[in-house]
């Protein structure tokens, strides 16, 4: 099972790699990782991705909150959240297919963001297998490269990650 986990810490150098490095060394395959400002200049958000049971999810968050660095932890696949991942992907656009490229962006509510004689750039926000399915479509016209963020997930409820229990 993957489980998404929230981790504010202290923003300071070489905590992401401790984060990480802690996981690895536990053998925990990371899915995604991201890393970004919060509504606080001093605090980091991490969300991770892992692949693994109740039990291993249990041991990556023990041993998460023993880092001093690491201010709180939250499991948000346990809760109500709202999960986004963020894709850049240039695919392939000869002159008699671009009218379809713009269709599918279109039907997946994507951008265009650059375009040149070969290929198109196209960004597209949203849950993973809305990515997923953008690229099975566009496969067909050939993708040349893409890059993708990673999960960033927010939970629902009221208040905020910091004041959860």
């Amino acid at each position: 099972m993957r489980h998404t986990i929230a981790v504010l810490v202290e923003n300071r150098p070489g905590v992401l790699v401790h984060i990480a490095g802690l996981i690895a060394r536990r053998a925990f395959n990371i899915e995604s990782i991201t890393a970004g400002y919060t509504e606080e200049a001093d605090v980091t958000r991490i969300t991770i991705v892992v692949e693994g049971d109740n039990r291993n999810l249990e041991q990556v968050v023990n041993q998460l909150s023993k880092l001093v660095d690491v201010i709180k932890i939250v499991e948000l696949t346990a809760e109500p959240s709202i999960e986004r991942e963020l894709a850049l992907i240039k695919v392939k656009a000869r002159p008699e297919t671009r009218s379809d490229i713009v269709d599918i962006v279109e039907i997946f509510r994507a951008k265009i963001v650059d375009v040149n004689r070969e290929t198109m750039v196209i960004e597209l926000t949203g849950e993973e297998t809305k990515i997923d399915a953008l690229c099975e479509v566009l496969a067909d016209h050939g993708i040349v490269e893409m890059v993708r963020t990673g999960k960033v997930a927010l939970s629902r409820k009221p208040g905020a990650a910091k004041d959860s229990e």
